[in-house]
């Protein structure tokens, strides 16, 4: 066995950077989500549980329960559980959370009392990461699997990368809101609008 690259024994102990920082780099896009999420007004934007309750046990901050989540949403980790899995073993979430590690329940809680705040302020980051050019080709993709899934797929070359794919989305989403903004202001405008349609 001399010949092969040794592995160090489990039991051996270590000197390791006692600082989590010391483990993310510079350019980590957690960074990134980081200072994104620290400088939102979340109470302006309509998330519950900024001003924590006088009684029964301290909650999570809703701060820390969006860098998970849209921590997910770069990493295409969608479920709950599989968030909670991350937490207590990812050194990026561990780093970004501060070593906090809500359970299943409470990350899909949030996402789920928290859904419209939630969709506007993943509106606004991917319009902050395409302002700082971190999507596209010379700037770093921050979410890409271009094709690795599909080698084999006739319609290969139509496909959209899945950057501008999340990019375009959320674009289409702020339109759909807005036109169904205008919608609520002035009802009758969908029914000049049917009319219009099925004649």
């Amino acid at each position: 066995m001399k010949r092969f690259i040794q592995g160090e024994h489990r039991g051996q102990s270590t000197l390791l950077p006692e600082s989590l920082d010391d483990y993310v780099s510079d350019t980590n896009p957690v960074r990134v989500v980081d200072v994104f999420v620290d400088e939102l007004d979340l109470a302006k934007l309509g998330f519950d549980g900024v001003i924590p309750a006088e009684t029964g046990r301290p909650a999570y901050h809703p701060a820390i329960l969006l860098k998970i989540y849209i921590y997910g949403y770069l990493n295409r980790i969608q479920s709950s559980r599989r968030l909670e899995r991350e937490a207590q073993r990812n050194v990026e979430l561990m780093w970004l959370t501060g070593r906090l590690m809500p359970d299943f329940k409470t990350i899909a809680n949030f996402r789920k009392d928290n859904s419209k705040a939630i969709r506007g302020v993943c509106r606004q980051f991917v319009l902050l990461c395409q302002q700082l050019g971190l999507f596209g080709e010379k700037g770093m993709n921050m979410h890409c699997y271009w094709s690795s899934k599909c080698q084999s797929c006739a319609l290969k070359t139509q496909c959209t990368p899945s950057t501008n794919r999340r990019v375009r989305r959320w674009e289409h989403e702020a339109v759909l809101e807005e036109m169904q903004r205008r919608l609520n202001q002035a009802p009758e405008m969908m029914r000049v609008r049917k009319r219009t349609v099925e004649h």
